[in-house]
């Protein structure tokens, strides 16, 4: 690999301003000063600016996961049951869950190895929006709907939730379809509020997360993030921080 190169995959500056860099005489590698352009870096070296040793930067990873029901979303589990990092045991990068979705639960899932993005998204404070498709037991009432609408105790849990929206896709005679919004992200959260107006939920699939939609992809199935939808992120980040 060239220098430069090396240079810029360090974050030092970009290609060109490296170059700049070398010419001025402030490099080194394996102790001698490199000031010639075209020098290559192999596996071992060590390269240093203005005395400082440069090291390239891990590659920022987003991938979004359509997660089965049957995986646990943690990094190893003491049951010795299947976990999402399980998918990822080859992936070039060590990348993390973002959040959690329960094991009898489906649906897009972030992993990621940017720890900072990862940690403002699951702060309380970011309130990042979260959609459900729900397959529960019976017809919901109107009024039952209302009271999700509103806010709900659940049991264990002294707190009533948070307003959500509730909107009933399908009506069967035997389960009901219904797409909730949530951002608030306690412990089964959705399961158990349809509990609380006394419904089961047989299904329970994640199909948004924020501006990230699980759109066609199957059960198993993955994909980076484009850039845009990485920006979007961010943008969810930088507009919490300015409130």
């Amino acid at each position: 690999m060239r220098l430069q190169k090396y240079m810029a995959d360090c974050g030092v500056a970009a290609r060109r301003k490296c170059e700049e860099i070398i010419l001025s005489g402030r490099v080194r590698v394996n102790g001698q000063v490199v000031d010639q352009l075209g020098t290559q870096v192999e596996a071992g070296d060590v390269v240093e600016l203005d005395g400082q040793v440069m090291r390239p930067q891990e590659r920022k990873r987003y991938i979004l996961y359509h997660k089965p029901i049957g995986e646990v979303t943690t990094v190893s589990d003491e049951k010795g049951r299947e976990t999402v990092m399980d998918r990822f045991r080859d992936f070039p990068e060590r990348i993390y869950p973002v959040g959690r979705l329960d094991y009898d639960s489906e649906g897009l899932l972030l992993l990621t190895n940017d720890g900072e993005l990862a940690q403002h998204l699951t702060h309380p404070s970011c309130e990042v929006d979260k959609v459900y498709l729900a397959r529960v037991t019976g017809n919901p009432s109107n009024e039952e709907i209302d009271r999700l609408r509103r806010g709900v105790f659940m049991e264990g849990d002294e707190r009533r939730t948070y307003p959500a929206q509730v909107r009933v896709l399908r009506d069967e005679a035997l389960f009901s379809d219904i797409l909730v919004t949530i951002h608030e992200g306690r412990n089964r959260q959705v399961r158990r509020m349809f509990e609380a107006v006394g419904h089961k939920v047989l299904l329970l699939r994640r199909v948004r997360f924020g501006p990230l939609e699980l759109g066609a992809l199957k059960r198993g199935e993955w994909r980076e993030l484009k850039p845009d939808e990485v920006a979007q992120l961010r943008a969810l980040w930088n507009s919490n921080d300015a409130r």
